[in-house]
């Protein structure tokens, strides 16, 4: 049985943050709607703060995803250790979400939500699933290209 070599760093979180910012764009862009901006920002606007989202949360994807592999001390997690590493980047994405939530509507007033956003302790669900979801999903798709690629290379 050949051994398969461990992705490159950058490799993985390279692949991790396109995954990111394709399932996070959906999102915000179901979401928006939840969001008063929605309603107060012309149609630029609101592009632009899809666009800085999308981004922030590929950052905050990127960053669990490195603390998983440090936690976990395997940078190809998503394929050796997928429970263990889903966990770890829903915790901490959640975590910091639910953080990031209170201060942005709470304290400084960056959003805020409509009637529409269903909450929890005051937070937006909708936020907090993403960060539930999202991880997970990113997994799958991970751990699909991977062993696509993998078959690739052994074909030939």
């Amino acid at each position: 049985m050949p051994r398969r070599a461990t992705p490159s760093v950058t490799a993985s979180t390279g692949l991790w943050s396109v995954l990111a910012f394709g399932l996070n764009l959906a999102w915000e862009i179901a979401h928006v709607r939840l969001y008063t901006l929605w309603t107060e920002a012309d149609g630029l606007g609101v592009a632009w703060a899809l666009f800085h989202c999308t981004v922030g949360d590929v950052v905050i994807a990127l960053g669990a995803f490195l603390l998983a592999a440090i936690v976990l001390g395997r940078v190809d997690w998503p394929v050796s250790r997928p429970c263990a590493g889903s966990i770890v980047v829903a915790a901490s994405t959640m975590a910091y979400t639910f953080w990031s939530e209170w201060y942005n509507v709470y304290r400084v007033g960056s959003w805020r939500y409509t009637e529409l956003m269903p909450t929890i302790f005051g937070i937006g669900l909708s936020p907090l699933l993403q960060w539930l979801i999202a991880p997970i999903v990113m997994v799958i798709a991970y751990r699909r290209i991977c062993e696509k690629r993998t078959e690739k290379l052994t074909m030939h």
